[in-house]
């Protein structure tokens, strides 16, 4: 069973129709209770950051997911915004992010001759610069699905999995112990999402 948090942002019913392609249960939900006792966790997001925050500070889940993430180590996946809320703060707002580890997160910047579009939005490749269980078995060229104007940059480059390239490389997910965040959308990045999301259930 994997829990996927619900603070109200989000496109929750596609992981979990993914998740049930691949075989497995999930619980979309913002009990307390349930998320204490959760042995795997997907925290999604799309939207705004200070919105966020604001919503997992309103439901009472800030405490609930430091603690599971930190003290507990239950192995959580951050997927979009979910992945920047695991930061320390992001340039889209004011408020304070969950603080699961070491990174910011930043505005796409480009030079006007580049003309560039933000958001930064399709199919775009990742380069592995980590190895991670995650990451198994990962097809050859890996393509994933991006839709975003902020990206993360990890104080510790240790922390990078993996780069992508859209006027510039950034850091399109991360890992540090249990707590993992992708940047792309596995939901809806077919055989390389499912594969993704399955080696997060399998292998964690």
């Amino acid at each position: 069973m994997i829990t996927i948090i619900n603070y109200g942002m989000g496109n929750l019913g596609s992981i979990a129709n993914m998740i049930k392609r691949i075989g497995y249960s999930s619980e979309i939900t913002s009990d307390i209770s349930k998320i204490e006792s959760a042995e795997k966790i997907i925290l999604p997001g799309v939207g705004h950051f200070d919105k966020a925050m604001q919503n997992i500070v309103s439901l009472g889940l800030l405490d609930v997911i430091k603690k599971k993430a930190l003290e507990d180590k239950t192995p959580i996946l951050g997927i979009c915004l979910g992945m920047q809320l695991m930061c320390k703060r992001s340039e889209e707002g004011r408020e304070s992010g969950l603080e699961l580890i070491d990174a910011e997160v930043k505005k796409f910047s480009f030079p006007e001759n580049q003309k560039l579009k933000i958001p930064h939005m399709g199919w775009n490749i990742i380069s592995i610069v980590k190895n991670n269980s995650i990451l198994s078995n990962m097809y050859d060229e890996p393509r994933f699905y991006f839709v975003h104007s902020y990206h993360v940059v990890c104080n510790e480059l240790k922390d990078v999995m993996t780069t992508t390239t859209y006027g510039y490389d950034f850091h399109s997910s991360f890992a540090h112990d249990n707590i993992m965040g992708v940047q792309f959308h596995p939901e809806k990045s077919h055989k390389f999402g499912m594969l993704l999301l399955k080696n997060f259930i399998e292998n964690f």
